[in-house]
């Protein structure tokens, strides 16, 4: 995937967007372990601990702790992890601080209460970091990425100029009922779901690149969020031109609705190979070619229902 790519797809929220908050925070955590480390004792006068023989020892190991969770946050891959060490951390600091606190008296006790004060703060906002790390990760989780290509004997211009019709796609796309566009940029699209369902959602062009690729993901509030890209590529040779798809959905339902859309030949990565099919076959005759030997998709119920193919009937002579 390359760069425009990993743009495009982080619309629906995947792992590329999981580490905002927890990247955030790591920084902080770089910034106070480096601090830590390198004034231990002026830290420990100000959170009002130094009068006690372990306080540089406590705060040089909070310091390679913070710098632990900086190498874990700031790449970004392990943001959940990462958030919940920290969170640990806050945990122990605060047990210490609440230890020290009755043993304090004067400007001690108010520096450490202080400190106290201040790193339940921040324990809160590494809770709420956690919390949303974990939600984007499960959600990257049931983005599921399709890739599927097909070679066409045509130009990448005619290929572009058919594809970027929008209201050419039903004519290939057997799922679609219809798409109409509202702009150059917007259209809005009406799909037959598992069981006679229909499901509509508005989509907008998010760059166009004429000949070469057009990407596109669906608005805001669509029942199956949906981006992805379509390029069309000089096959090699002169041999016309790849088409090749990049699509990422959420599924609805989870498991229990992929495997239904399954059955009903609805399932995504199927569906984009028979419509690519469908569409070289358009492209290349100006129809979609059916004979009783070709199957029309790769389900179960499909392929149960699809006729054998039969001989030609014998001549008389």
């Amino acid at each position: 995937m390359d760069d425009d790519d990993r743009v495009l797809m982080s619309e629906l929220g995947g792992p590329s967007r999981a580490g905002g908050l927890p990247r955030a925070l790591g920084w902080l955590s770089l910034a106070v372990g480096v601090g830590l480390l390198a004034v231990p004792d002026r830290i420990a006068r100000l959170t009002g601990l130094d009068d006690a023989p372990a306080a540089r020892g406590l705060v040089a190991v909070a310091g390679v702790r913070h710098l632990a969770h900086a190498g874990t946050l700031i790449p970004g891959r392990r943001a959940t992890g990462g958030a919940w060490a920290r969170l640990a951390g806050d945990a122990v600091d605060l047990a210490l601080l609440a230890r020290a606190l009755p043993d304090r008296r004067g400007q001690r006790r108010r520096r450490v209460a202080v400190t106290t004060a201040v790193l339940g703060g921040a324990t809160a906002v590494d809770l709420l970091a956690a919390l949303h790390a974990g939600r984007v990760r499960r959600a990257g989780r049931r983005v599921i990425e399709v890739h599927i290509g097909v070679t066409v004997n045509r130009s990448p211009a005619e290929a572009y100029r058919f594809w970027r019709d929008v209201e050419n796609l039903p004519r290939f796309m057997s799922h679609l009922e219809s798409v109409r566009a509202e702009d150059l940029r917007r259209s809005h699209w009406t799909v037959r779901g598992p069981a006679g369902r229909h499901v509509e959602w508005d989509a907008e062009i998010v760059d166009d690149r004429p000949n070469r690729s057009v990407a596109w993901r669906s608005l805001p509030g669509t029942p199956v969020p949906n981006a992805g890209r379509v390029r069309f590529v000089p096959a090699p040779g002169d041999r016309g031109t790849e088409v090749r798809v990049h699509l990422r959905y959420v599924p609805p339902a989870g498991a229990v609705g992929r495997a239904v859309a399954a059955l009903f030949g609805e399932e995504p990565a199927q569906q984009v190979r028979d419509d690519l099919r469908r569409f070289k076959q358009v492209l290349e005759t100006g129809e979609v070619v059916r004979s009783e030997g070709s199957p029309n998709g790769l389900s179960v119920r499909q392929q149960v229902m699809q006729r054998p193919a039969q001989p030609l009937p014998a001549t008389r002579r």
